[in-house]
């Protein structure tokens, strides 16, 4: 059976009954063999629903159709997914753009360029989610990348007044750089290691903690010790 075979209310009920929500741990197996599978226009329809799972189904799809068709709309349904009041929707969202990295680096590094530049702290939360996945850092372009875009985060944080370090997407966009970095720092440790290391020079209480974090880290540690 292929997504092709499905269609309306029997596709949606497949997928929320597979979903494994409520619970743990959603189904997202299931949730790229969707996005790799369904068509466009049933991506599409997904991206929209009212249900959690099929929403991230057809945002994680967003991806696929977006190194088929790079099309700005889809590209714009994407980066809005990035400041989701979901977590979910928003991890969705970097799957998708790591989709686009397993098959299209540059579009990749495109996407990712464009959410960096961003003043929201989920988008730029997501771009560096999204960049620092082992996997796409073997490329080292992308290992350039997710450096650039580790540190110019960080700076956003720094540059914020308390007040608005408090609010939670600044929180949520400074507990991904506590892991984001030794993701990084480890695929590309002649380049990177530097970088993190002037980190430590700061006094700044949201950059001690983000080098704390990542010094936690078994991949960075191991990258010290050498």
């Amino acid at each position: 059976m292929t997504f092709a075979d499905l269609a309306g209310d029997e596709l949606w009920s497949y997928l929320m009954e597979r979903s494994g929500l409520p619970g743990p741990r959603a189904n997202l197996g299931l949730m790229l063999e969707f996005a790799r599978g369904a068509d466009d226009d049933d991506i599409l329809q997904a991206a929209e629903s009212e249900d959690e799972y099929i929403r991230c189904c057809g945002i994680v799809g967003l991806g696929f159709i977006l190194v088929r068709s790079r099309d700005k709309t889809v590209l714009d349904s994407l980066t809005e997914a990035t400041t989701s009041a979901s977590w979910r929707a928003r991890e969705a969202a970097a799957m998708a753009v790591q989709a686009v990295g397993d098959s299209d680096p540059e579009l990749l590094r495109t996407i990712i360029e464009k959410w960096a530049r961003s003043t929201h702290p989920l988008t730029l939360r997501a771009a560096a989610a999204g960049i620092c996945e082992p996997r796409l850092l073997k490329d080292k372009a992308n290992a350039a990348l997710a450096v650039q875009v580790c540190r110019d985060a960080t700076e956003w944080i720094v540059s914020q007044p308390a007040d608005a370090r408090r609010e939670a997407d600044t929180r949520t966009l400074r507990q991904a750089l506590g892991y984001c970095w030794s993701v990084a720092v480890a695929a590309d440790p002649k380049n990177a290691l530097p970088t993190f290391v002037s980190l430590e020079a700061s006094d700044d209480t949201d950059v001690v903690w983000i080098v704390r974090e990542n010094r936690k880290k078994a991949r960075l540690r191991k990258v010290l010790e050498t």
